[in-house]
């Protein structure tokens, strides 16, 4: 897929599909490599050599298992549970999913002998759907557990001329929330079942190998005082309304406490240099992300997603409000599969489908608003590469290519369904927007 992505934006640099000027077509080309969302996946990945290395992730895995793996559908809740205790204070889902639950999970199939390929549906596919289908409904939760949210709150007042508070958003989709977080990990034991789903033995064996590993070494401590530090950071440190001493408010963004944490690692001396370099997987995610983002973009200069929504709108004049309210909703949200970033996608349709909903006679406005926000979290679980925690749970390979699109449809049509079904009704008649 790197390959692909590296051949699709040659030819379109080279034949200027997006700039008719040679140097900034190839200048656009190259964009995706300076986008912080993909270095923000890649420190995920040195986070993950981190925990390896220092042996903090196989400690923290452990005693995840020694206390909830006796069975695999509690493993499962817990790692949802642990995504949404993060989600209000940490508005980046790569940094909460993919660099912190992402590197400690990982270390959990192990301890049951599951690894990528044959061995992966024992236990380790479960448990990464599991965490990466959580982070997308915790997304949707809060204004401040994923950024484009922020983005659309801006967008919203601009556009439609409507404040949205923190307690209207959170309070607006909890119905949706509640049954999509305790149905979501049973969902994915009856479609996506692992082969171990109880086990007495290995949760005894995770005591007795604690036992072994003794007190915290020094390079657990730096690790985990590291890791601390980034999640602090990333709660407070493009927070406006945190003020700290000496620092201000939005002072760092997420992406550069991660690089921050990454120098720290490499001078501290829990990851070396060379093993940054030897993790393919980290630089073949670099590559692809930062492609696919940059062709995903060149679809929103170009005009084409502007034209497409259009034209989608101009051919529901005439039917009942709420239908048309359904098919636009879903349209925005299944519209993501041309897209490798949530924020880009919010930025460039958003505000038409806005102004597509505002000029249909008797549209909800304010309903209609409020699903379209919603959805922008809950569209991150349809592809390989639509957020940022995507490309990490794909590619550390215990969830094939095939499984990964068919279970984002699946997810996918699950999550607005749920969307639909629950939010219209509850936000037109039950808790009418204000």
């Amino acid at each position: 897929m790197a390959a692909i992505g590296m051949i699709g934006i040659t030819i379109a640099g080279v034949l200027r599909y997006v700039d008719p000027d040679p140097s900034k077509s190839i200048s656009w080309a190259l964009a995706g490599f300076s986008d912080g969302t993909v270095w923000l996946i890649f420190g995920a990945f040195v986070f993950s050599i981190g925990y390896a290395k220092s042996g903090l992730g196989r400690r923290i895995a452990l005693q995840l298992v020694r206390l909830l793996g006796r069975r695999t559908l509690g493993l499962g809740y817990a790692i949802m549970l642990s995504d949404l205790v993060l989600a209000p204070g940490m508005p980046s889902m790569t940094a909460r999913s993919g660099g912190t639950i992402f590197p400690v999970i990982r270390n959990i199939p192990d301890l049951y002998g599951s690894e990528p390929g044959p061995t992966a549906r024992k236990i380790g596919s479960y448990i990464m759907w599991v965490a990466f289908a959580a982070t997308s409904i915790t997304s949707a939760m809060f204004i401040t557990s994923l950024a484009p949210n922020i983005a659309a709150v801006a967008i919203v007042k601009q556009t439609v001329k409507m404040d949205i508070t923190w307690t209207q958003w959170f309070m607006g989709f909890l119905p949706v929330a509640v049954p999509l977080l305790i149905l979501m990990p049973l969902l994915v034991y009856w479609i996506y079942p692992p082969e171990i789903k109880v086990s007495r033995e290995v949760p005894a064996w995770a005591a007795r190998e604690l036992e072994q590993m003794g007190a915290m070494k020094p390079k657990e401590i730096i690790m985990a005082c590291l890791v601390i530090l980034a999640v602090f950071f990333w709660i407070v440190g493009s927070n406006k309304s945190i003020h700290l001493p000496f620092l201000g408010s939005n002072f760092i963004d997420a992406t550069g406490v991660v690089l921050v944490v990454v120098a720290g690692l490499i001078v501290t001396g829990v990851v070396e240099w060379d093993d940054i370099l030897n993790t393919k997987g980290a630089w073949n995610v670099l590559v692809w992300f930062a492609t696919m983002v940059t062709l995903a973009g060149g679809l929103s200069r170009v005009g084409f997603l502007t034209w497409m929504a259009k034209f989608v709108a101009a051919h529901l004049v005439g039917i009942s409000p709420i239908p048309v309210m359904v098919i636009l909703v879903a349209f925005f949200f299944f519209l993501h599969y041309m897209f490798a970033s949530q924020t880009a996608h919010t930025i460039a349709v958003l505000p038409v489908m806005l102004a597509s909903g505002m000029a249909i006679p008797g549209m909800p406005v304010k309903t209609f608003t409020m699903l379209l926000c919603f959805s922008i979290g809950l569209f991150g679980v349809i592809t390989p590469y639509a957020c940022g925690p995507a490309p990490i749970f794909y590619a550390s390979g215990f969830i094939s290519r095939r499984a990964f699109w068919g279970l984002g449809l699946v997810f996918g049509v699950i999550f607005i369904t749920a969307l639909l079904v629950i939010g219209i009704p509850y936000l037109t008649s039950i808790r009418p927007v204000p």
